[in-house]
């Protein structure tokens, strides 16, 4: 990134984390700058691409996505990214990581129902070049959160 990420470029973060939504006005009142400095530093960030989206923080429970599976994968050498990659594009998956340990890549998805659970596992495993899936589903979740506190 060009520039460097300064205490105002935090707080600026720091308020559109909390509230995505709060005006420009708001936050420059509230750390005591210009509007027209946080307009500049909130455009620097998202062409920097240290701000990527601004989202909504959603219950998905409550629109009726009540599972929550971790599923570990096993894939044959070499065709890792590209299985992340069709896998990145399904709807119900939140994330997709690419881990060390006993598995090769690490995904969250959410589905409303068991079959539909079922039903992307083993689609998972029809894939080629998918060895083994391992399947945990999440009984109680205690803390969901897009970010860390900075």
């Amino acid at each position: 990134m060009k520039g460097k990420i300064d205490e105002i470029d935090l707080k600026i973060i720091r308020e559109l984390k909390r509230d995505a939504r709060k005006s420009y006005r708001e936050i420059a009142d509230k750390l005591k700058v210009a509007e027209g400095t946080v307009y500049n530093r909130v455009n620097k960030l998202q062409k920097t691409g240290v701000i990527k989206a601004f989202i909504s923080d959603i219950d998905f429970s409550k629109l009726g996505y009540d599972l929550t599976a971790i599923i570990g994968l096993k894939v044959q050498g070499g065709k890792l990214s590209k299985i992340e990659q069709d896998i990145s594009q399904k709807p119900d998956v939140s994330a997709v990581y690419d881990v060390t340990g006993d598995y090769d890549a690490i995904l969250v998805a959410k589905f409303k129902n068991r079959t539909g659970m079922n039903n992307f596992v083993k689609e998972l495993n029809a894939m080629t070049d998918v060895e083994r899936t391992y399947t945990m589903v999440v009984l109680n979740v205690i803390k969901e959160a897009h970010g860390i506190d900075i």
